[in-house]
Parts: structure tokens; C-alpha cells; sequence
């Protein structure tokens, strides 16, 4: 792509507006102009601003650290006016992100977000770009009712999905899933923390992440659903059901997945389609996309965290232990860094997909 895009990072100091700074840093595409934060970092340098809570294992980048940090709720005229468009981690209500964002598409600037404040509005797109990248033709019908020409809001998905439901779409295309069981095992990177500022998980397990197993049920059927007239309508099956547990893990999430099928396929027809199955985010080759999104391991203490997560720069899915269940027919474990696939990664990916169909233009 010839053509740059000016964008901002809404949320810029926190956990997930750390990792977009570091991964839009020198993109291809992207060129960061404007940073934006809480009243609290407003004026301040992007270097000033974050100061101890900079938390990448790398340091700030050299072309955002003197960026003067605007208001995110107060300067939106000033910063739709220097970006094309914006990406959004903050943390606030629901209903205050759900205004914010719409404000921000209203003075035509599209928003990629990765808040879940509109995961379920109805004509917001939320996407996996190798799963349902045709969700983002259903932004007419949202401009529509926005009032707006360029504006938008496309959201991504919750972390913890990234890691089984990649694995488990297109064994529902091909083989038909019934019912899906699964526990998560969700590193603390997810929660915005480190072990420095979360002492108490070092030798802990939480069995508890407040919404988390809903995000987990539900959201996996509006991927799995279809554009119907000016909505997105969720898919109805498979059946999903989720325990979500915080364990002591930096970066990562895994997940233990069983599954019955309405035609039960073989083991081997099940590795063929990981070892096989590519999107549209590899189809145009977008910067961020994996080469190979769904990689199998055939051993048996495998995939592993650290072995693992950073697997095509942290954007691919590890799966493994696949064998036949005595209560359902398979079961198998899945893997995925949560910060990168799983968050700002994602976004930037849905960000490259939306630029390369013609939707940020």
C-alpha cells in the first residue's frame, strides 16, 4: 500500500495503548500523530505521562516519547483533525465508552477499538480478520445511522476468544459443532497488571474474572453470525459454555476446549484443517497478518506459554493434545498471546484489513 495513514491512540498510557505505541511504531502503513489519555496526562509528554507504568518489554518508542498527551474526552475536535483515524483502549464506563467512541466517529473518524463497550451493538462489526472479515460490510448500515460519511466504529473481540474460537470455526463450517465446553487459563496481562503491581497473584490462582465467561459464551456467536439487513443477527449454535480463571502468568492465555461435532470428523480430518485453514488477512497479506494463523503440535506437553505465545510475532494460534473425549467426542488445548492476538495486535490487524478494503479512505 503506497498510501499512510495518520492515526491517533486513544487510552495511549495504559496497558493495551503501551502495546499499540510499540507495535505501530515503525509500521508500514500507520504513522502515530497524536496521543491521548485521561485529564490526568493531558499536557503532559507521552514519556512524562506514562513515567514507572511503562510496562513493554521495550522501551517507549523514540518518535512518541516527547508527544504531548491530549484529552481524549475534551480534545476530540483537535485530534480527529490531525488523524485519519483513531485506535481505542481507555478505561471507563460502559456507557461513556460507547458516547466517546460514537462522538469520535460522528466528527468522521473512524474508530478501531479495543473496548467491548460495542461488541453487541448491532451494526458494529466485530471481528477476527481470518474469521469473519466480511462483518465490515455491514459499516454502511452503521454510517447510516450515525449520521456520517467516513466515521465508524469496528471493534475486536475479547481476549480470551482468540486462543479456542480460531480452532473451532472451521470445524463448525465443515463438521457442524454442537456443543463446546471451555475453561480458560488467562494470564494477568489481561487485567492490565504486572506481577509488580499484582504481588498478590505471584502463587495464586483467581477462579474468577468478573464478566468474563459471558464475553466467552456469547461472543463467539456474533462471529459466527451473518449480516441481515442493517445488523449483525448471532449465529444460534454451537452451545458454548465457559469458566474463566486468572492464573500467574504474565502474557497468555490457554484454553481447554471439549467439543461435539453433528458429523464427528476424524482426528486427522481435524489436524488438516489447522495445518490448512488461512482468511482474508492472509489472502492480502496485510502487515500484521501470521503466515500460518493455526499451527498444530503433535507432542504431548505442547503448546506451551513461553514456548509458544510469541509464535509469528505473538499474532498465531497454538493448538494441541487433540484426543477423542468419554463424554464429549474431542478435546484438545489452545494458545494465544493475549496483549498481541488477543488485543492490540488484533486491532491493528482489523485496522490493516479496514484500510485495505477501502474503508478508511
Amino acid at each position: 500500500m503506497e498510501k499512510k495513514y495518520n492515526v491517533g491512540i486513544v487510552g495511549a498510557t495504559g496497558m493495551v495503548g503501551q502495546r499499540f505505541a510499540t507495535l505501530l511504531d515503525g509500521h508500514p502503513w500507520f504513522n502515530v500523530v497524536c496521543l491521548a489519555a485521561s485529564s490526568r496526562s493531558a499536557g503532559k509528554s507521552y514519556k512524562d505521562a506514562v513515567g514507572k507504568k511503562w510496562c513493554m518489554d521495550v522501551d517507549i518508542p523514540e518518535s512518541m516519547k516527547d508527544i504531548i498527551v491530549m484529552d481524549a474526552t475534551n480534545d476530540i475536535e483537535k485530534i480527529t483533525s490531525m488523524v485519519d483515524f483513531v485506535f481505542c483502549a481507555v478505561d471507563m464506563k460502559k456507557d461513556e465508552i460507547k458516547a466517546l467512541e460514537e462522538e469520535y466517529a460522528k466528527h468522521e473518524c473512524p474508530v478501531v477499538s479495543n473496548n467491548s463497550a460495542h461488541r453487541f451493538t448491532d451494526d458494529v462489526p466485530m471481528v477476527v480478520p481470518e474469521l469473519n472479515a466480511e462483518h465490515i460490510n455491514i459499516i454502511p448500515a452503521q454510517r447510516k445511522r450515525l449520521g456520517t460519511k467516513r466515521g465508524f466504529v469496528a471493534v475486536k473481540s475479547n481476549c480470551s476468544l482468540q486462543s479456542y474460537v480460531p480452532a473451532i470455526f472451521p470445524l463448525h463450517e465443515k463438521f457442524g459443532v454442537k456443543n463446546v465446553l471451555v475453561c480458560t487459563y488467562q494470564a494477568i496481562s489481561g487485567a492490565g497488571k504486572t506481577f509488580e503491581t499484582w504481588p498478590e497473584m505471584i502463587d495464586n490462582v483467581i477462579p474468577y474474572i468478573g464478566g468474563e465467561e459471558e464475553k466467552s459464551e456469547k461472543e463467539p456467536l456474533k462471529l459466527m453470525g451473518k449480516i441481515d439487513g442493517d445488523v449483525i443477527k448471532s449465529a444460534d449454535a454451537p452451545n458454548f459454555t465457559a469458566q474463566c480463571i486468572r492464573v500467574p502468568v504474565s502474557n497468555g492465555h490457554l484454553g481447554a476446549v471439549f467439543v461435539d461435532f453433528e458429523n464427528k470428523p476424524s482426528k486427522e480430518e481435524m489436524i488438516e484443517i489447522w495445518e490448512n485453514f488461512s482468511g482474508r488477512a492472509q489472502e492480502l497479506n496485510l502487515p500484521s497478518a501470521p503466515k500460518k494463523f493455526l499451527n498444530y503440535f503433535t507432542e504431548d506437553d505442547r503448546p506451551q506459554i513461553k514456548s509458544e505465545r510469541m509464535l509469528e510475532n505473538g499474532m498465531a494460534v497454538s493448538i494441541g493434545r487433540l484426543r477423542e473425549d468419554t463424554q464429549y467426542d474431542y478435546k484438545f488445548v489452545c494458545l494465544s498471546h493475549n496483549t498481541l492476538r488477543g488485543a492490540a495486535g488484533g486491532a491493528v490487524l482489523l485496522a490493516e484489513l479496514l484500510a485495505a478494503e477501502g474503508y478508511m479512505d
